[in-house]
Formats: structure tokens, C-alpha cells, sequence
């Protein structure tokens, strides 16, 4: 509509013009009211055509913005961790922020005039031909031009900008890691080297800028030079059949008027050309990060049985079948081989089985392979050759939803998310209530230092937890497992960041609480797994020896060598407590 208002105006100003050449010539009186009315109303609905343009760009701006994030947002949630291994956190930041930001700007004012654009010149295009054919192929003759000139900067525009995105994700990346590991760059006063690597970054980010600019304030310039050329060479064709009574006076100044009207859209859309090859550079990552698929999830097989399942039962049931709670009696692992990539294998042939109720020790040195190990199990990665069975039948052949929502984790750094300390503990099961969220914590020991708290379990505990120390975001951890319920529990240095007695503590609350589970312990600190049913040293990769505590002391190999030493450097620190200094 706005277009097409804009194309009456010149008619509206031939006819004026020609009325009054009318009266000159013929004495007939010119009916201006008319005239008038039409410019009022052309004027009146232009100016509301406007109005409700930008409200839709707005809205749809908003919109596409809303749904870009949404997509890209929901695909990290099931990208597997492969895709994290190689991808830092400023790359994908970059994507969900400024990336998505500029795609969602060019594709609502972009496309909006893309349509205003084409139907103006449409429009135009079909009345300057009626007007005057031969001054309307003088005017086009411009095209040609216009389309080389395009075509030449399409290419360095592009490319210019694909640097430039790439850059900024590269800055945003080192933002994140500067603030991040401020405390380290203090530490070791990093703060000149940190300074120095950001603007070899931001320096590289400039010169690509400074690239794009520079080609698209060259190729504006051009396309507004074309166009005045071709406005140009009409009025001076036209001046001349003017002259000679070829054309009358009114069409002249309608065509000229046409002329330029024609090429604002060009120029406009050359604005959002330059600004289109940045917009494709940006969408060309968001659409990597949006359609990246997971290098693990569900097999055609697996979704087809859930899918029948979901039809043939009630939610409830369907859910319990996919992704509630189940009884989980064993997990058998049969010559298990994993690797990063196709070099070096991190796990080697490793076969071992865990029967309910038993708790599971992994030691070994650092590098051996048993986080990997129980990565695997949690089907994070999957075995590049080798099975995992649970209870007999391949886990691959169940739903990753059904596997992860029987396990829960207490890792070495645990993650506390920003809110209250009651949210962060209920995150294990959201549907808990306070009590079942209270008695989770009592159990790990955590309630005697929420309670200290003047907000108790709702304190925030700030950013990452920062307003809780590693001892406290530990017991956090470890009561959103319990509150979990899982019938695998997985302990990675789990207790590394609590005092012993605090450790005491959760050892005994956990013998009551792994009862009926499968449980695994990776441990360093020998002395706490002494009870384990199970004591499996890993060591380059494959199990180099197995059995309980005292059948390990007794063949005197790796684990008796490696509870020997600590138990020695254990004493020597005891007794320097004891000597006067």
C-alpha cells in the first residue's frame, strides 16, 4: 500500500499540471477540490500504510528473534558432548547474541522492503511504459550497469564479512575466559599478556571492519551515481521532446519525478544489500549451530516404538516407559574401546559387570580413562567398538531419555546455577517439594550450613555459586543426586572439596542411601573407598587389576603400591600438624 500511494502521487501532479495547462489553453476551470481530496486521501492512508509497516518489521523482528534463539537454544540441548570438545563458549555466544540479532534485523526491514521495493518499481515501471516507452528504455538502460556493479561487491562484501563474524566470536570467546579466569589472570599477573592477545583480536576485528565499510561506501556511492545518471539522461531526452511538443510539460515532470522514485528503492535495497552479506555471513552460523545434529541420540527404531508407545497409552505411562523410573539390575560392559578421534584409543578393551547393590570403585593415575569410562556408561559419548548392556539388552537400544533419567552425577566441580540454594537442590526433581528438598539435604549433611544462612534455603547463591565455597557447592551436588533418586549414581571425586569429617559424614549417609542402586566412585583418595564392593585400577586405558580392598593389598601390585603412598604422605602430614614450628 505505502508503494503504491507513492506511485499515485506523480499522476496526482500530472493531472493537477494538466488541468491547469487546460485552463491556459481552453479556459476550462480547474476542478482543484477534487484534486485536493485525492491528495488528502492519498496522504492519509500513506501516512497509515507507514505506521503499521514499522509495527509489523517490529513485530516481526521480534518475533524472528524470539524463534532463532528458541531453535538454537533447544538444539544445545541435545547436541552431544562431542560438539562442546572443539566449539569454546565465545563461539557460541556470538551465535545466540549478535549473530541472531543481526539475521533477525535483515530478515523483518529486509524482507518488509524487499516488498515495498519491488512493488514500488513494479508499479513505476508499468507507468512510466505507458507514459513514454522511449524514455522508460532510457531509464532501464541503467540496469545492466547496476546488476555488474552488484555482482563484483557481492562476492568482497561477503567475504569481508564472513572475517568480521568470524572475529567477533573470537572476542567474545576471550571476554568470556577473561572473566572466567580473572582469579588465575590476577594470580599470575596476566594482565599485560591477556591485553596484549585481546588486541591482536580486536585489531584483526578493526581491519575487517574497516574492509567491509570501505566496500560498501564504495558501492552506495555507485549505485547513487547510476541512478542520477539515468535521471539525468531523462530529463535531457525529455527536455528536448518537451520542447519540440513531442511530450507535454506534465509528463516530463511526472517521469522525472518517476525517475527518481524508481531508483530510491534501489538505493535502499543497496543499503540492505551491503548489509544482506553480513546477514548471510550470520546466518550461515546460526544455521550450523540450529541444524548441527547430535552425534548422539535416538535410532529411527528406538523413536518409532516410543512414538507407538505414546499413541497406545496414557501419558503418564508413556512417560514412565520412556523416561520414568525403572528397576535396573545390572550393567555389563563387553570389550569396550572408545577414542576422541581415530589416533589414540582412550579406553582398550575393558570389560567388567555391576549388579545392583554394589557399589564400583575406579582409581588409577590421572589419564588412565575413568572419567571416559563412566562417561560411556552415561552414554555422553558412545564405544567406538564394544557394548554396554543394561540388564542384558544394549542401552542404545532404549531412549537417552530413559537412560539419563536413572543416572545422577556428583562430579569433582560441581555447578551451582545462579538462584536460590532450594532451586538448586530441587533441580534433581523439580516436582519435590520442600520437605523431600529439606530431607535430601539433611542427609549429605548440607542443612547445618544452609541454616546459617539469614534467608536459609533461599539465599542466593550467586553467579556459579560464587557465594558458596567449593565445600558447600559440593554437598549442594550432592544433595540434588540424592533428591534425584536414580538407580545409578555416579561419584567423580566427589568428595575432594569437603573436610574429612564432613566426608565421614556423607560416607555413612551414603551407605544407607546406595542401597538398592548401582553405584560407581572414581576416587584419588584411596581412603574412601576402602568398602567398595568392587576396587577396578585404570590404567592407560584397559583394567590392569580388580578386587576388593584387602585381595588388592595382598598381591602387592599397583593399587598396593598406589594406597601405600598415599597412606604414607597422609602420616608425614598428620605428624608436621603435630611438630612445633
Amino acid at each position: 500500500i505505502t508503494a503504491l500511494m507513492e506511485v499515485a502521487f506523480p499522476l496526482l501532479t500530472k493531472g493537477v499540471i494538466d488541468e491547469v495547462e487546460a485552463y491556459m489553453n481552453n479556459g476550462v476551470d480547474p476542478d482543484f477540490l477534487t484534486w485536493g481530496f485525492l491528495y488528502f486521501a492519498c496522504t492519509l492512508v500513506i501516512a497509515l500504510a507507514i505506521g503499521t509497516f514499522i509495527r509489523m518489521a517490529g513485530r516481526l523482528r521480534t518475533h524472528i528473534a524470539h524463534d532463532i534463539r528458541r531453535d538454537g537454544f533447544e538444539n544445545l540441548q541435545r547436541l552431544s558432548f562431542n560438539f562442546y570438545d572443539y566449539r569454546p563458549v565465545g563461539w557460541l555466544m556470538a551465535r545466540m547474541t549478535s549473530d541472531s540479532e543481526r539475521l533477525s534485523n535483515i530478515l523483518a526491514w529486509g524482507f518488509l522492503d524487499l516488498i515495498w521495493g519491488f512493488t514500488m518499481m513494479l508499479g513505476i515501471a508499468v507507468a512510466m511504459f505507458v507514459m513514454n516507452w522511449k524514455l522508460a528504455l532510457i531509464v532501464f538502460s541503467i540496469m545492466p550497469f547496476l546488476a555488474w556493479v552488484s555482482s563484483k561487491f557481492q562476492k568482497r562484501i561477503l567475504k569481508s564479512a564472513r572475517a568480521v563474524r568470524a572475529t567477533n566470536s573470537l572476542i567474545t570467546g576471550n571476554f568470556n575466559e577473561a572473566i572466567m579466569g580473572v582469579m588465575t589472570s590476577k594470580a599470575f599477573v596476566r594482565e599485560e599478556a591477556n591485553q596484549v592477545d585481546f588486541k591482536i583480536l580486536t585489531t584483526k576485528m578493526h581491519g575487517a571492519s574497516v574492509t567491509n565499510l570501505t566496500h560498501a561506501a564504495i558501492y552506495l556511492p555507485i549505485v547513487i551515481t547510476l541512478t542520477s545518471l539515468a535521471t539525468g539522461l531523462a530529463l535531457a531526452v525529455g527536455g528536448m521532446d518537451m520542447i519540440y511538443g513531442v511530450i507535454p510539460i506534465s509528463t516530463l515532470i511526472a517521469f522525472i519525478a518517476y525517475t527518481r522514485h524508481f531508483f530510491d528503492p534501489i538505493e535502499q535495497l543497496g543499503h540492505w544489500f551491503a548489509e544482506m552479506q553480513m546477514a548471510q555471513a550470520s546466518a550461515e552460523r546460526i544455521l550450523s549451530l540450529i541444524e548441527a545434529e547430535p552425534a548422539i541420540r535416538d535410532s529411527a527404531e528406538v523413536k518409532e516404538a516410543i512414538a507407538i508407545q505414546s499413541r497406545r497409552e496414557t501419558p503418564s505411562e508413556a512417560f514412565a516407559a520412556d523416561g520414568g523410573r525403572a528397576e535396573i539390575s545390572s550393567i555389563e560392559i563387553k570389550n569396550l574401546k572408545f577414542a576422541y578421534d581415530s589416533s589414540n584409543p582412550v579406553i582398550d578393551d575393558i570389560s567388567m559387570t555391576i549388579q545392583k547393590n554394589q557399589t564400583i570403585a575406579l582409581v588409577g593415575p590421572t589419564g588412565g580413562g575413568k572419567s571416559t569410562l563412566v562417561n560411556i556408561i552415561c552414554r555422553f559419548y558412545e564405544p567406538t567398538t564394544g557394548q554396554i548392556l543394561i540388564d542384558g539388552a544394549d542401552y542404545r537400544g532404549r531412549s537417552l531419555h530413559w537412560l539419563q533419567s536413572n543416572i545422577g552425577m556428583v562430579l569433582q566441580n560441581a555447578h551451582v546455577f545462579s538462584g536460590s540454594i532450594i532451586e538448586n537442590i530441587r533441580y534433581g526433581r523439580l516436582d519435590a517439594t520442600d520437605e523431600e528438598v529439606m530431607q535430601a539435604a539433611k542427609i549429605v549433611g548440607a542443612h547445618k550450613f544452609i541454616e546459617t544462612f539469614p534467608q536459609g534455603y533461599h539465599t542466593d547463591a550467586g553467579e556459579s555459586g560464587m557465594r558458596l565455597s567449593a565445600g558447600q557447592k559440593q554437598l549442594v551436588s550432592f544433595a540434588r543426586a540424592i533428591l534425584a533418586d536414580p538407580q545409578i549414581l555416579i561419584m567423580d571425586e566427589a568428595t575432594s572439596s569437603v573436610d574429612t569429617a564432613t566426608e565421614q559424614s556423607i560416607q555413612t549417609a551414603m551407605q544407607r542411601v546406595l542401597a538398592g542402586r548401582i553405584s560407581i566412585v572414581i576416587a584419588h583418595r584411596l581412603s574412601t573407598i576402602r568398602n567398595a564392593d568392587q576396587i577396578i585400577v585404570v590404567a592407560d586405558g584397559r583394567i590392569s587389576e580388580q578386587g576388593s580392598h584387602n585381595q588388592l593389598i595382598d598381591k602387592k601390585r599397583a593399587y598396593y603400591d598406589l594406597y601405600r603412598q598415599q597412606s604414607l604422605r597422609e602420616s608425614s602430614a598428620n605428624l608436621d600438624g603435630l611438630l612445633p614450628i
